[in-house]
This record gives structure tokens, C-alpha cells and sequence, in this order.
């Protein structure tokens, strides 16, 4: 493997900046954002990515090679969490297992925008529509962990409120926000392209590394969850991206995308929600323990694949693809 493009992606400011909120947690800095900004940064990154692949979309059209990706996309949310579930069944109940199964088949936006970052840097292309494959990953997940908690658990007492599970799954305010920023990029086009072009484009970047330096300081406060997850989840976060993102690139390399297209797909399969999964988990299996699918999802698998995943997935890439 290219070590040097570990190191290129390691000295991305956003990725810089998301170590420098961990250092400040674990050197008891007293420095602190005030909750309402992360949570404004993250809605501008999901309208601005939502946005600029609704404009691709247009410019793409509706090809054959779209209509595979999507249906590639939605196969894998639905697929990751069933074979997760029955690996995590070895050693936890139904509950987490579920949880955690519906957390790695969801996909997290901030993992997306650093590997287009890092695809920039290389100087490779790839498709505005890979953002329509991100928002059809982001639901799936959860209704397919519901439905494992249902078939698996045999207490009669337990009802779900499928109403509240399919809104939290569709309405929630990620998904919500992304897809509504989809559609308006694909009504407006390059029209409304031209007109947001200074705050979708000339922000981003900057407002993608303020919002891991936040991400730094809540993964560092979660990484003392992980002594109660023991070795098998950190393990278990580790190599089950590394899994999925090699069946990501074989569909990947069937269907014939292109290698930037690959990598987007291939870090999707990959990554894991700590968002909108595990708001929808608190709210419909209240018996699943957060500290297990929030602290693998936030404290291993997000740094590992902005720091390793993404150049390795790109190294996969670089063998198979010449």
C-alpha cells in the first residue's frame, strides 16, 4: 500500500482538525463549541452536499450507469446490516446486535465529504449523483434492524410503532434535509447553482473542518465507552469496514463504475451512522445500550476510515482498476 497517501490524507486540514479536538479532550483543554453550532454546521454540510448532487444529478441525466448505482446503494443498506447482525449474535443479545447491525448498514455524510475531499486532492473525478446513492443509504438500515429485532425476539409484550419508526426513518431531519436539497438542485439546476455558488462551494471546506474539530472533541469524550464494549466490538469496528467495503468495490468493479464513483460507494458501504441510526434506535429499541453503537460508530470506525479506510479503499482501487 501507498504509505503516501496515507500521509496526504492525514495532513488534510479537516482531518488535522479533528485530532486537534481530540488532543484537547485528552489534555483537559476547557475548549468547548456551543451545542447549537455543531448542529448548524452539520445541517449546512447535509443542504450543501444535498444541493450540489441534485445539480450533478441534472448534468448526469438519469443514465443506465445511475439507475445501477442507486439500486447497488440500496442493496447494500439492506444487505450490510442482515450478515453484521448474525456476526455481533455471537456475542450479544438481539437488542445490541440489532442496533449495532442497523448503525454499520446506515452511512455517515462526514466520512462521504472527507473521501471527496481526499478524491479532490488526488486530482480524480467522480459523479455529483453518488450524493442521491448517500441519502437512499442513510434509511434502509433502520427499518431492516427492526425488522431483525421482530423476527428475533420472542418477547409478545414488545410493540413497535411502525408510524414513529418509518418517520424517524424517512422524516428525520438529515434525511429530511438532504433529499429536499436534492431535488431543489435538480429543479434549479445550474441556474441555482450559480446563484449559492459562493456559500455551497466557497464555505464548505472550512465549515467541514470547524465540524471535525467538534467531531474530535465527542469521539475523544466517547472513547472511555469503548472499555465497556470490550475487544471484540473495537475489533469488530475495525474489520467490518474494511469487509464491506470490499463487497462495495466487487459490485463496484460488476457494474463498471468509475474508480472516483468506487471510492464514494466503497466509503459509504463503510462507513457507520452516528446520527440518525442511533436517534432512531433510542426512540424504537429503547433495550439497546447507546454506549455500544454510538462509541464503535463515532470513536472507531469514523477516525479509522478518514485516516486509513479511505486511502486503503483507494489502494483496492489503484490494484484493480488499471
Amino acid at each position: 500500500m501507498d504509505v503516501s497517501l496515507i500521509i496526504s490524507n492525514f495532513l488534510n486540514p479537516p482531518v488535522l482538525f479533528f485530532f486537534l479536538g481530540m488532543t484537547a479532550v485528552f489534555v483537559k483543554s476547557d475548549l468547548e463549541i456551543p451545542a447549537p453550532i455543531p448542529k448548524l454546521l452539520s445541517l449546512y454540510l447535509l443542504f450543501a452536499i444535498g444541493f450540489k448532487g441534485g445539480v450533478e444529478l441534472v448534468k448526469s441525466g438519469v443514465t443506465q450507469e445511475v439507475v445501477l448505482t442507486l439500486l447497488a446503494a440500496i442493496l447494500m443498506a439492506c444487505i450490510v446490516p442482515v450478515y453484521t447482525f448474525f456476526i455481533l449474535k455471537w456475542k450479544l443479545d438481539t437488542y445490541d446486535a440489532a442496533a449495532i447491525a442497523a448503525t454499520y448498514g446506515s452511512i455517515s455524510a462526514v466520512t462521504f465529504i472527507t473521501a471527496s475531499a481526499f478524491l479532490s486532492e488526488l486530482g480524480i473525478n467522480f459523479d455529483g449523483y453518488m450524493v442521491a446513492a448517500l441519502a437512499l443509504m442513510e434509511s434502509p438500515a433502520i427499518i431492516v434492524g427492526l425488522i431483525l429485532v421482530n423476527i428475533f425476539t420472542v418477547d409478545e409484550k414488545r410493540e413497535f410503532s411502525w408510524p414513529e419508526v418509518l418517520q424517524e426513518a424517512f422524516l428525520n431531519s438529515s434525511v429530511f434535509l438532504l433529499v429536499g436539497s436534492l431535488i431543489i438542485g435538480v429543479l434549479t439546476g445550474e441556474h441555482g447553482w450559480q446563484v449559492l455558488e459562493p456559500f455551497t462551494q466557497g464555505l464548505f471546506y472550512g465549515v467541514l473542518t470547524f465540524f471535525l474539530l467538534d467531531m474530535g472533541l465527542v469521539a475523544a469524550r466517547r472513547i472511555k465507552d469503548l472499555q465497556k464494549t470490550g475487544v471484540f466490538l473495537i475489533l469488530f469496528a475495525i474489520l467490518i469496514p474494511i469487509v464491506n467495503a470490499g463487497v462495495g468495490l466487487v459490485i463496484a468493479k460488476i457494474i463498471g463504475m468509475p474508480q472516483g464513483d468506487s471510492l464514494l460507494f466503497a466509503v459509504l458501504c463503510a462507513s457507520a451512522s452516528y446520527i440518525a441510526v442511533p436517534a432512531a434506535m433510542r426512540l424504537t429499541v429503547p433495550e439497546a445500550n447507546p454506549s455500544l453503537y454510538v462509541s464503535t460508530a463515532l470513536a472507531v470506525t469514523f477516525p479509522f476510515n478518514i485516516i486509513v479506510g479511505i486511502p486503503l479503499y483507494q489502494y483496492g482501487i489503484n490494484l484493480f482498476w488499471r
